[in-house]
C-alpha cells in the first residue's frame, strides 16, 4: 500500500464527499425514471467502449430528442453516431439492445431486468444477452441504475490509480473475465480498509484522474 497516495484519496474523498452522495442519488433515481429513462442509460453504456462518456451521453441525448432511440434503423441511428468510435457497430448493437428490452410490444428494461435476482445475477445474464456490452460496461450501466454498491468499473482511470496505490502490481494488457474479478475482489479490500464504499470509490478515483465527477 502507497501510504502517500492512500492519504491522498482519503483527502480527496472528504472535498467531493457532498457531490459523490448526490451523483449516487442520482443512479438511484435513475432506476426510478420511466422505462425509456432506463433504457436510455443502458443505451449510453452500449456507447462509451473507447469513446469519451461526454460524447457518448451526447450522442444519447440527441438520439432520444429525435426519437431515433426508440424507433429509428441502424442506418439512421448511425448518422448521429460520428462522436462515438466504432459507430457501426453501436447502432445495431443499439437496435439489437431495443429488440432483447422490448417484451409484449412494449419497452420494457426495467420489468426484465427487475425480474433476474441480484445485482450479481444480473450482472451475469448482462454479459450473456446484450451485445456490445463486457463486464465494464455490464457493471457501468448497473451502477448507472443504482446497483453500483458491490461492483467496480475497471475503466483505465480506476486501474491507474489501483496501479499507484499498490493494490494491484501491474495493469494487465488484457483483462479477462477471471482477471476482472480478481482486480475486482482486491479493490473490494481495499475499500473496507479505506472505509469508502466501492461505489463511492469508483468515483473518487474517476475524479482524480478526470477532475470532475461524471455519469
Amino acid at each position: 500500500m502507497d501510504k502517500e497516495k492512500h492519504e491522498e484519496i482519503l483527502k480527496i474523498y472528504k472535498e467531493i464527499k457532498k457531490g459523490i452522495g448526490k451523483a449516487i442519488e442520482g443512479y438511484k433515481k435513475a432506476w426510478k425514471g420511466t422505462e425509456k429513462e432506463v433504457f436510455a442509460e443502458m443505451a449510453f453504456c452500449i456507447l462509451t467502449p473507447q469513446s469519451k462518456a461526454k460524447n457518448a451521453w451526447q450522442a444519447i441525448t440527441t438520439l432520444v430528442e429525435n426519437g431515433l432511440l426508440y424507433n429509428g434503423k441502424p442506418e439512421e441511428i448511425v448518422e448521429f453516431l460520428n462522436i462515438v468510435r466504432f459507430k457501426n457497430n453501436k447502432s445495431r448493437y443499439l437496435v439489437e439492445l431495443r429488440e432483447l428490452m422490448t417484451k409484449d410490444g412494449k419497452l420494457q428494461p426495467k420489468k426484465i431486468l427487475s425480474e433476474i435476482g441480484d445485482t450479481f445475477e444480473k450482472r451475469k445474464w448482462i454479459l450473456k444477452n446484450i451485445k456490445g456490452m463486457g463486464l465494464k460496461e455490464a457493471n457501468h450501466v448497473l451502477r448507472n441504475l443504482g446497483f453500483g454498491e458491490n461492483i467496480a468499473i475497471l475503466d483505465r482511470h480506476i486501474l491507474r490509480n489501483l496501479k499507484a496505490l499498490n493494490v494491484i502490481s501491474e495493469i494487465p494488457k488484457t483483462i479477462t473475465e477471471k482477471k476482472y474479478y480478481e482486480i475486482e475482489e482486491k479493490m473490494r479490500e481495499y475499500s473496507n480498509f479505506s472505509k469508502i464504499k466501492i461505489d463511492e470509490l469508483d468515483l473518487v478515483l474517476w475524479y482524480k484522474e478526470a477532475g470532475e465527477i461524471f455519469k
